[in-house]
């Protein structure tokens, strides 16, 4: 209906013009009627222009349309007023068309967002390595592992760590590995999985970067916890009886040489080799019961490591931390040559921690560091507080003393493990358990100029 109007129209609006025309044409040849051709030749023009606009208006508005769709313009309204009823029609139609486009589309930003927002929230690093070698950082767990590093290609990855891009690409797909990345003085574990995408343009993988260094240590921790208590219970189980045991005899053998002692002396007969026997009895009986005692003093000491209290943490000024432990730690330093420096930058530096708990760890580091240097000619010692690149504070003891192996330095924060000859292996794996209660990190680095650094990071 609404085509048939349109030719009707459009029909209509060619005769006038064909009539215009032979109007002009017929006065043409007259003289005198030069007023009417110009007229007539005006109206002709009007009519010609007016006939093609008409006929290029439904062309504009498909083009219009199809404009607004391409470039997302949902502000186009599309009116076809005096072409007829069909063509209002279209327009409506043009105009339902993009507002149920703009309605597709709102929903599908939406639900890109919240997509957006999850990934953004994951508390899992994720990182694209595609075949051009760029790299994306999707989510704030990525920007927040890399920190101030720029990380936008593969050469980027490279200078900042060769071995852990090495490791990440050749991994398999299905495949989970665990792998260190030292960044800004820290360590992280890395448990790393990946993904393959593929586009018409570039090939992707999706690494997921888990860092577990908490989690192994407590879950190692946690072990060490259980193994001590059950050795604990058991031994204290066998070794009181045997100490309580022990200073009965004793006590016994004490009886019998003053009984053997009296007899003796009313001159009784009493057999000459009696008194060396209670004495060997007497001395082998004595060397159990101080066994038995040094033997429960150890496994007090153990006992540390399971009964850890939860630390009740406070703002602690590191000036005034360092002032309490060096008070205790180093009173006579001075009398064996040690030297001790001291650094905070910031002045004002603080932590929140557990006084009690990290005077402790400092106490025995400095001890440690006390031991390291005894040999040297040169003996000194640092403690310093500062701010890393990430905004977290870290305390280090540093000492120029003899060092430690590279072959044992995995096996240092092991319980039970010591290198001492009166060293019960309890210092450094209770220092590492006071730093994980505090959500921190413990760790180890060797000097270049010899001796070693262990460094509290919070």
């Amino acid at each position: 209906m609404a085509y048939k109007k349109f030719s009707l129209l459009v029909i209509i609006r060619t005769l006038l013009a064909i009539m215009t025309l032979a109007a002009l044409s017929v006065v043409f040849g007259l003289e005198g009627y030069q007023a009417t051709m110009l007229v007539l030749a005006l109206l002709l023009g009007i009519q010609l222009f007016e006939l093609t606009h008409f006929i290029t208006k439904t062309n504009q508005e498909l083009v219009r349309f199809f404009s607004a769709v391409r470039h997302a313009d949902f502000s186009q309204r599309f009116e076809f007023k005096g072409v007829g009823s069909g063509f209002d029609e279209l327009g409506k139609m043009f105009s339902d068309v993009l507002n149920r486009i703009q309605r597709e589309r709102s929903v599908h930003e939406e639900k890109l967002q919240h997509m957006n927002a999850i990934v953004e929230h994951v508390p899992v690093p994720l990182l694209s390595i595609y075949s051009d070698n760029k790299v994306s950082l999707w989510n704030n767990s990525a920007r927040q592992l890399f920190g101030k590093h720029s990380i936008t290609k593969t050469e980027d990855l490279l200078n900042l760590d060769a071995q852990f891009l090495e490791s990440i690409q050749s991994l398999q797909l299905g495949e989970k590995r665990l792998v260190s990345l030292t960044l800004d003085q820290m360590e992280h574990r890395l448990l790393v999985s990946c993904s393959e995408f593929m586009s018409t343009k570039h090939r992707e993988t999706l690494y997921s970067l888990q860092d577990v260094q908490s989690e192994i240590a407590s879950t190692q921790i946690q072990a060490w916890q259980e193994l001590v208590s059950v050795l604990t219970h058991e031994i204290m189980n066998s070794i009181t009886p045997v100490a309580s045991l022990a200073k009965t005899t004793v006590d016994l053998v004490e009886d019998v040489r003053g009984k053997s002692q009296a007899a003796q002396n009313t001159e009784k007969d009493v057999p000459s080799d009696i008194n060396e026997d209670l004495n060997d009895i007497h001395e082998a009986v004595q060397t159990v019961a101080r066994r038995s005692e040094n033997l429960t003093h150890f496994v007090n000491s153990y006992r540390q490591l399971t009964k850890l209290p939860t630390p009740n943490k406070k703002a602690l000024t590191i000036a005034t931390l360092f002032s309490h432990v060096t008070q205790v730690a180093t009173q006579d330093w001075y009398s064996k040559g040690i030297k001790l420096t001291t650094n905070i930058s910031p002045s004002s530096l603080d932590v929140y921690a557990d006084s009690h708990m990290l005077e402790q760890v400092l106490i025995n580091l400095l001890k440690n560091a006390e031991q390291a240097v005894a040999e040297q000619a040169s003996k000194e010692v640092s403690l310093s507080a500062f701010l890393n690149p990430r905004g977290h504070a870290v305390i280090e003891v540093s000492d120029n003393g003899t060092g430690i192996e590279p072959d044992i330095v995995g096996q240092i924060f092991v319980p039970f493990f010591t290198t001492k000859k009166e060293g019960s292996g309890v210092g450094l794996a209770l220092t590492r358990q006071i730093m994980l209660a505090h959500n921190g990190k413990v760790s180890h680095h060797a000097n270049h100029e010899g001796g070693a650094t262990f460094r509290l990071i919070f």
